[in-house]
């Protein structure tokens, strides 16, 4: 690809992808989160919120027009149906909205941070794949730590992900984050030198 270095961050869930981008973003990286896109793309007013009210009902809707997201995640999570249908709508509207922030110039490098990076097809947005890993048992522990959901949920997301070495076998740069902060800071900024010598190469 042309133009300036761009860089996916992935993960599975509970892996610290989240921590590692910060720690990029604190060393002046420009960070595309895919996440946040896609919650753009569904802001109230949005065409594509509207559709998806009519498409699922008003109980889609929360008081102040937001996304329910909690209640669309039990709909498609147990219908494959459903969730094509809302896949179909929304990818191409975070594709083209990716693209356009990943256009930006005046930097060494970018990172688009996507839990789904490889699923979605957004790899073939960037130049280079870091992947952050940990092992299953201590995904399980941060998640349910964290968002506070019980060990059955967190399971079920983990088999529907891409499997763990799938995911590794991908990755140009695997950052461990089975350690402590210290470590991952230590990794990160190796693979940040790393990562502009890449782009210095590339202009």
């Amino acid at each position: 690809m042309s133009g300036v270095l761009k860089v996916g961050l992935t993960g599975g869930i509970g892996s610290g992808k989240s921590a590692a981008a910060r720690l990029f973003a604190e060393m002046g990286v420009p960070i595309v989160d895919a996440d946040v896109v896609a919650r753009e793309v569904v802001e109230p007013g949005s065409a594509a919120l509207s559709s998806i009210a009519d498409h699922f009902g008003a109980e889609l809707l929360l008081d102040n027009g937001q996304l329910n997201r909690a209640r669309l995640r039990e709909i498609i999570f147990d219908d494959a149906e459903q969730k094509r249908w809302l896949e179909a709508l929304l990818h191409p509207l975070i594709r083209q909205r990716i693209v356009e922030q990943l256009s930006q110039q005046g930097h060494d490098y970018l990172i688009l941070v996507s839990p789904l990076l490889i699923e979605s097809g957004q790899s073939q947005l960037v130049d280079l794949i870091v992947v952050v890993d940990v092992d299953e048992q201590t995904q399980l522990q941060r998640t349910i730590s964290r968002d506070g959901v019980d060990r059955q949920q967190v399971e079920r997301i983990l088999a529907a992900q891409m499997p763990r070495q799938e995911r590794c076998d991908r990755a140009d740069y695997l950052i461990d984050n089975g350690g402590d902060f210290d470590q991952l800071r230590a990794q990160v900024e190796s693979v940040h030198k790393a990562l502009l010598q890449k782009a210095g190469d590339k202009i």
